[in-house]
């Protein structure tokens, strides 16, 4: 029982440090669904799960020597939200020049969101890779157990970040330029973690 107790806390941890981003991500969705309905709560909920598990079996099987994105390409992981923040934001501008109202923009099926959080997740591979590399069969499942649990916990706490009527009726206001541009910092982001720019210069 001990030894699953330490597991448990131990995969919470890494989910909590490796996912502190994913929050901004899943603020941004909630956000764009409480202001337009797009993407819906449950495929907020069901891409999240989705880009998760398509993490965790990736570092599974390179945890056990399948190496299924070499790590030096990693960082072309950062062009969907790149490409998604930067298609939304010409989208956006073209809609002002017209003298539309451009609707709030982010990723708005399941897929979508699920591509997002993978596309997210390079520092997870890195870290959860070694992990199930070392731990044994019992430790592996406490561990994906836990990551369920987080992942839900997650999109509640994406969910509750945006609540407040202010923030939707920001949202309803400048979505469709804040949106967007969280989107491209993100793919920035992405690269600056997997080291993009040091390669590039």
């Amino acid at each position: 029982m001990g030894t699953v107790l330490v597991a448990a806390g131990a995969a919470a941890g890494l989910f909590a440090v490796t996912n502190v981003d994913d929050l901004v991500v899943l603020a941004v969705l909630s956000a764009s669904s409480r202001a337009g309905g797009r993407p819906e709560r449950w495929q907020i909920w069901a891409g999240q799960y989705l880009g998760i598990a398509v993490l965790v079996a990736a570092s599974l099987a390179a945890g056990r020597g399948l190496t299924l994105i070499p790590e030096r390409w990693i960082w072309l992981l950062g062009l969907l939200p790149l490409g998604l923040g930067a298609g939304k934001l010409i989208i956006a501008i073209r809609t002002r020049r017209l003298g539309g109202q451009a609707v709030v923009a982010a990723a708005s099926s399941l897929l979508g969101v699920a591509g997002i959080t993978i596309a997210n997740g390079g520092d997870n591979l890195a870290a959860y890779t070694p992990v199930f590399a070392t731990i044994g069969g019992t430790a592996a499942a406490v561990t994906v157990v836990v990551f369920t649990a987080g992942t839900a916990v997650w999109c509640l706490a994406g969910w509750w970040l945006v609540s407040h009527h202010r923030v939707t009726d920001t949202v309803l206001r400048w979505g469709h330029w804040i949106i967007p541009a969280v989107y491209v910092l993100i793919g920035l982001y992405i690269f600056q973690k997997a080291g993009a720019f040091g390669r590039a210069f």
